[in-house]
């Protein structure tokens, strides 16, 4: 990972709470982004507020988001507040005792004013967030006017973003150290499965060298610890 600095880009964005966990580095938030699959986004509704998970895809410093023209939550998250976090869950961390049993991690936080992208900027940042996930944007029917009508997309500037990583194993009282309970970290690493033809494929169609690669990868893979 990266150096850690010191300096959060705002007082909101301040880590209080495992503050030495804290890493403000934009490379390293773009590093945890870039390893992430899913954000999960919250934003104020007429009906409250509402958080749900979004696939994502990230340029330069801007992470965009894109749902349909619909959904209530991508309406209410124009020109607004939102607050979107990516984690990476790395291992589960058991201890002498389940008061300190805990998680390795690696998170993102973004706030900010959510815009949404013209429309002649669209089909470039949708290909963003497509092969973010899986590479098929040049393998695939390109999408319809029908299609880009219907989609909204949003973007939400990295400036105001902060990290937080856990990589360590149990952290235990002196009173335990000398007893008899096991203690260490579960790791954890997400790999992508053998593509599977859907049920209704009529043709013979080969899978796409970019979804029989993503078997060959993981998903996030784990981090080692100390």
């Amino acid at each position: 990972m990266s150096e850690v600095s010191s300096e959060a880009p705002s007082p909101r964005t301040t880590v209080k709470r495992g503050a030495n966990r804290a890493v403000y580095a934009s490379d390293t938030v773009k590093e945890i982004l870039d390893a992430g699959v899913i954000a999960h986004v919250g934003v104020n509704t007429p009906d409250g507020p509402i958080v749900l998970p979004m696939a994502y895809g990230r340029d330069g410093d801007t992470l965009y988001i894109h749902g349909s023209v619909a959904n209530a939550m991508m309406r209410a998250g124009k020109s607004v507040d939102v607050c979107a976090t990516v984690t990476i869950v790395d291992g589960l961390v058991v201890a002498r005792t389940p008061f300190h049993n805990s998680m390795n991690y690696r998170s993102v936080v973004v706030r900010g004013e959510a815009t949404v992208v013209d429309t002649g900027d669209k089909v470039a940042i949708l290909k963003i967030i497509n092969d973010h996930i899986a590479p098929i944007w040049d393998d695939a029917r390109a999408p319809s006017e029908t299609d880009l009508k219907q989609t909204l997309v949003l973007a939400l500037s990295l400036e105001e973003s902060s990290a937080k990583v856990r990589a360590e194993g149990a952290l235990d009282e002196d009173i335990d150290m000398d007893g008899p309970h096991w203690a260490g970290v579960v790791p954890m690493s997400t790999t992508w499965g053998t593509p599977v033809p859907n049920a209704d494929l009529r043709v013979d169609a080969p899978v796409p060298d970019s979804v029989s690669a993503m078997a060959e990868t993981d998903a996030h893979p784990g981090r080692a610890y100390p």
